[in-house]
């Protein structure tokens, strides 16, 4: 069935049951798209609807488009942004967390030398259901809301970059499971000092550092002695150091500072981790902020596994403390390295206790107000009142 000239046709190759629309693109490039219809009239529709998203610059259907083609582009878009999230592998392959389950289940293989690999599904399946297909799967398995989430924020990232490059004209709902609550765990300072002093001497300077600046982790292990000025009290991490891609200075307490002039000689990294989550498991237990408790594989292996406090409570515990001393809210995220609002919400706990303080320091203002009206007298009161309602 051929139209006139600039108005497409509707082609049937020999052998093949569907029309097929035939096109020029924007470019002045001929496409060919299956209908997937034998129907006339319904490919008639699709053809015009192919012009029509040609006529208002949305990209035409592009049936070649492989998961392998976005999944590409969500690693060059890391690359590109300097996502501090992106991690190398030992076999030097790039991922993200929660990519690797998401290749598992398109059944995405690298081509390797002479292998051609597997490219995954079309990009036109990875629709809605396809992603729910995934969360069922990923639950029944065992997996939390948290990491079905890392999975789903992939493929929803990767499908918004493909129509943000122009080659899908729109991008699929990919809804989130709800997440349990942020983590409410943090400690006192008497509570923490007695984990501190259960721990081996040569992790307690880290601790302290963690415990009373809200520093993460991963940032405190790559400080060297030549970011400390402990005559200024300070320690600088650089952009390169930190998640946010942005420097911050550290101030030091008191404590950490005699803990640090104890230490010689200094060079290289400032704290040590060595074996951490062994120590750490092992100090919590000791002090009733955890347990450790024993597993068996079904091989028959019995194992130990630890629930209670963990080491990144200290970074919530910081925040609060920082909130409870009058600290401003945008210095305490200077300071913990916080760069949305938002999240730093999340680490600043409120508990019972502060909504009580909060109470009866309204009532101590309360009653200050009142005692102070009461000490001007009656007389005083009354030319009050008289003066306010002259002015009204």
């Amino acid at each position: 069935m051929r139209r006139a000239k600039g108005e497409g046709a509707l082609i049937k190759r020999k052998g093949c049951r569907f029309w097929y629309a035939s096109y020029y693109d924007a470019a002045g490039v001929q496409q060919r798209v299956s209908t997937k219809t034998e129907i006339k009239q319904e490919a008639l529709a699709t053809l015009r609807r192919l012009m029509g998203d040609r006529d208002r610059g949305l990209a035409p259907l592009n049936a070649k488009l492989s998961y392998a083609d976005l999944r590409a582009a969500l690693l060059a878009n890391y690359v590109e942004r300097g996502n501090k999230s992106l991690r190398t592998l030992a076999s030097g392959d790039e991922t993200i967390i929660g990519l690797p389950q998401l290749d598992a289940h398109c059944g995405y293989v690298a081509a390797e030398n002479d292998k051609p690999g597997n490219p995954g599904p079309p990009a036109i399946r990875l629709t809605t259901d396809f992603a729910r297909e995934f969360t069922r799967k990923r639950t029944a398995e065992g997996a939390g809301p948290a990491m079905v989430n890392r999975s789903l924020q992939c493929l929803r990232r990767m499908l918004h970059i493909a129509a943000e490059d122009g080659k899908m004209q729109s991008v699929p709902k990919i809804r989130l499971l709800k997440e349990p609550p942020a983590r409410k765990g943090f400690l006192d300072t008497a509570k923490f000092e007695e984990l501190r002093d259960a721990l081996p001497s040569y992790l307690r300077p880290l601790i302290v550092f963690l415990y009373y600046c809200g520093v993460r982790l991963g940032e405190s292990l790559q400080i060297e002695w030549s970011q400390v000025d402990l005559d200024r009290r300070l320690i600088v991490l650089h952009e390169e150091q930190t998640k946010s891609s942005e420097p911050r200075v550290i101030p030091l307490p008191s404590v950490l500072v005699g803990m640090l002039r104890d230490v010689s000689p200094k060079v290289g990294p400032v704290f040590d981790g060595t074996n951490l989550r062994t120590e750490w498991a092992r100090a919590c237990s000791a002090v009733g902020l955890g347990k450790m408790e024993e597993k068996t594989s079904e091989a028959g292996w019995k194992w130990q596994k630890y629930n209670g406090l963990i080491v990144h409570d200290l970074r919530r515990s910081a925040v609060r403390n920082l909130r409870l001393n009058g600290v401003p809210e945008n210095v305490a995220m200077k300071i913990s390295g916080h760069k949305t609002r938002d999240v730093f919400d999340r680490y600043n706990i409120v508990t019972t206790e502060d909504v009580s303080a909060a109470m009866r320091a309204v009532e101590l203002g309360i009653g200050a107000k009142l005692v102070q009206n009461q000490s001007r007298g009656p007389r005083k009161l009354k030319q009050r009142k008289v003066l306010q309602i002259a002015s009204s």
